[in-house]
């Protein structure tokens, strides 16, 4: 437990460092040649619920790690099932951090699901075995949560290369806990994903295939199961996008990211129909403007508040906030929280 006189400073090293990140990678990304796009119907809210998580991974966007103390609070939490009840939300996509590490992670995911609402869960895997958070994958079950879990390799050594040593077989244990609950199976509505994400500068491989031996190995090899596996491109943002810059990579993954643009990406990127809410409630056309602190191409000149968007309708046909990270969504085979788009 951290010492309540020393949360001050930790917020304030690490609000340094996030804002580190973002002053050394934003100016790489001003200029863009990127196409612009505009808004479709609003159908999905993914709420960042703080920067707070068990585990600092070296591709996380977020910049998350064990002593960041920022955190949605319950009032916030209110104001997002206000805004989902308008009725053009259907999905509560629930990111980090660790989401579940949110004190009022299960106030909201309830409530939630009390309004018919489906709720996603991006969990870490290995949160399900952390001191406080064992009942967590009952929970989710009893509340038919859809769990769309990161393991960024089905290997060992390049899972605790890009988490931390020994966050596989944390993973493992907590793959199984959910397999046991019914997550993951034929005969279950329990929907349990998988998230890869590549290692180096390198565009994720064909999502299908990837998928295959994603499920031959873990299936031989431990006896595990899941539903399906999303295949995402690192942005080069904070983190990331930082540790590109220090080791001279920046411009070449850039590169390789406008060399495999592909048009037909554009009608299916996730900010078309996607929302993005930080922790305070400030919202973004994604989760990565959202690190870049990119204000809505709805209102460009200004930050703007879930409290002051009262209608989603009127982001209907609205432009959206585009930089160069924009060309990591429509590379190759595409990329979004949901995976590849062809």
């Amino acid at each position: 437990m951290i010492p309540k006189e020393k949360l001050p400073l930790i917020t304030a090293t690490f609000i340094l460092v996030a804002t580190k990140h973002m002053q050394e990678v934003l100016p790489h990304l001003e200029l863009s040649d990127f196409p612009a796009i505009n808004r479709n119907d609003l159908e999905v809210l993914q709420v960042n619920l703080g920067y707070l998580c068990n585990l600092s991974c070296t591709h996380c966007h977020v910049n998350a790690g064990p002593k960041r103390t920022e955190l949605m609070v319950k009032e916030t939490v209110d104001l997002v099932l206000d805004f989902i009840n308008q009725g053009s939300i259907h999905t509560l996509d629930l990111t980090g951090g660790a989401p579940e590490m949110n004190p009022h992670f299960k106030y909201l995911v309830t409530k939630a699901r009390a309004m018919g609402i489906e709720v996603i869960d991006r969990c870490n895997l290995v949160i399900l075995e952390e001191p406080g958070f064992e009942d967590s994958a009952k929970f989710l079950a009893d509340n038919k949560v859809i769990i769309t879990a990161s393991l960024p390799c089905y290997l060992e050594d390049n899972v605790d290369k890009q988490r931390g040593k020994g966050t596989f077989k944390t993973s493992l244990s907590g793959l199984k806990k959910l397999n046991n609950l019914g997550y993951g199976q034929a005969e279950s509505d329990l929907q349990l994903n998988l998230v890869f994400n590549p290692q180096g500068i390198n565009l994720p491989p064909e999502q299908k295939a990837l998928e295959k031996a994603y499920k031959e190995h873990l299936q031989a090899h431990y006896d595990i199961a899941f539903n399906k596996l999303f295949a995402i491109t690192n942005l080069p943002v904070q983190r990331f996008g930082s540790m590109l810059l220090s080791k001279g990579l920046f411009n070449d993954y850039m590169q390789l990211l406008k060399d495999n643009y592909r048009e037909e990406n554009l009608s299916g990127v996730m900010c078309r129909n996607t929302l993005s809410v930080d922790w305070q409630g400030f919202v973004y056309d994604c989760d990565f403007n959202q690190m870049l602190q990119l204000p809505l191409g709805a209102n460009p000149t200004q930050k703007t508040h879930l409290r002051d968007l009262i209608k989603s309708s009127l982001l209907v046909d609205a432009p959206i906030s585009v930089r160069q990270h924009c060309y990591g969504c429509t590379a190759g085979q595409g990329s979004s929280c949901g995976g590849a788009l062809d």
